[in-house]
């Protein structure tokens, strides 16, 4: 991988007051708000044989709509066994997925929504059955798709991502940053060096080691984690970014991937001591990133409150995504069991720690000893 090509990230001095006169007109959209139905169109970087090749192996199929010989729509779809049942669910590090529609002829007569929740229903009834199928679609997926997926009786529900426009000029990205977030970029920045990580086995070994110091597993896989970074990097796809110390130790490190319409903020990772600006440097170089390659920069989903609050201060706007889901029930009791179960056995330890730990002079036996 040629680091030489990577530049260093830069960051704008701060800024000088100034006035403002007041507007006549009328104050400007929000940017980048989608017609209502535009649906996913092309394959999102998820979609991609490569992709799905790296992280479900044998495991995907593709759901197919024809009109004669040409291809409409489509939906990758994984098909595995969880003991007794089979589940399609989402493959590891595979953030969205969903139907891939492409749009009818201008004269067709009907409504564009009407056409995709037809090709839905026929991508649909060509999904297997399963005791438990869940997919979180791309943010392009549409109202349609989603109408289509709740009256073929699936669950609909819906997540946000955050996301930042394209064609933003540096200045006025830098301005879109909340004032701590760009007084903890520019801090960083003096700090430390932004640049390419020479390669895949050097990402992974530092993401599992920073989860091993805080006696954790790779849930993803390094396996699989390797594999993908490797097609990511051989499709031209992405990149892996890290922020060095000026002795050359490096403390924070993330992955983008990209497509043809963003770059997704796809996995990050830092040491247990690393300055707490380390990553906000890294999000601001992918900002750039996407500025260059002129995409929208997608957050990649806000799971918590936390997180939102944290990339919030980045700007951007939220955007909604579906998620598709239908439970038989003796796969719904199972799962309920085998929760249930493990809240008696968390409890268990908790009651054994506690009998476990000597008290303190001068306190009560039962006092439980305090959280790490």
């Amino acid at each position: 991988m040629n680091t030489e090509k990577i530049p260093v990230v830069t960051v704008p001095g701060p800024l000088k007051p100034r006035t403002r006169k007041p507007a006549l007109e009328e104050p400007p959209k929000s940017p980048n708000v989608l017609p209502a139905s535009i649906g996913l169109t092309e394959r999102s970087v998820f979609h991609e044989p490569w992709w799905l090749n790296a992280t479900a192996g044998e495991d995907w199929h593709m759901a197919v709509v024809k009109t004669g010989d040409q291809i409409i729509g489509e939906m990758p779809y994984t098909l595995t066994k969880k003991g007794f049942w089979r589940i399609s669910t989402l493959p590891p590090l595979t953030r969205t997925l969903g139907p891939v529609i492409k749009p009818q002829p201008a004269d067709a007569g009907n409504p564009e929504w009407n056409h995709r929740l037809e090709v839905t229903r026929e991508l649909i009834a060509q999904l297997p059955k399963c005791a438990h199928f869940h997919q979180i679609a791309h943010p392009l997926v549409s109202e349609a798709e989603a109408a289509a997926f709740s009256l073929h009786g699936f669950q609909v529900s819906v997540g946000f991502t955050l996301k930042l426009p394209p064609g933003t000029d540096e200045a006025t990205a830098w301005r879109g940053l909340r004032w701590n977030t760009r007084n903890r970029v520019r801090r960083s920045a003096e700090r430390f060096v932004v640049r390419e990580i020479a390669g895949v086995e050097e990402f992974v070994d530092f993401y599992d080691s920073n989860l091993a110091t805080r006696k954790l597993d790779n849930v993803y896989g390094s396996t699989i984690m390797r594999r993908l970074l490797t097609e990511v990097v051989r499709h031209n796809a992405g990149m892996l970014l890290g922020t060095f110390d000026h002795d050359g130790s490096l403390n924070a490190a993330t992955a983008l991937v990209w497509d043809k319409t963003n770059v997704y903020y796809f996995l990050t990772t830092r040491t247990a001591t690393a300055h707490s600006g380390a990553v906000a440097l890294l999000v601001w170089q992918a900002i750039k990133v996407a500025r260059e390659r002129t995409l929208e920069l997608d957050f990649d989903g806000v799971s918590t409150a936390g997180i939102l609050q944290f990339l919030a201060g980045f700007g951007g706007h939220l955007v909604r995504r579906y998620t598709f889901e239908q439970m038989r029930g003796d796969f719904a009791l199972g799962r309920a069991l085998r929760a249930s179960s493990r809240e008696v056995a968390k409890a268990a330890r908790s009651v054994g720690a506690k009998k476990s730990t000597p008290a303190e002079k001068g306190t009560p036996a039962e006092k439980s000893s305090p959280a790490e």
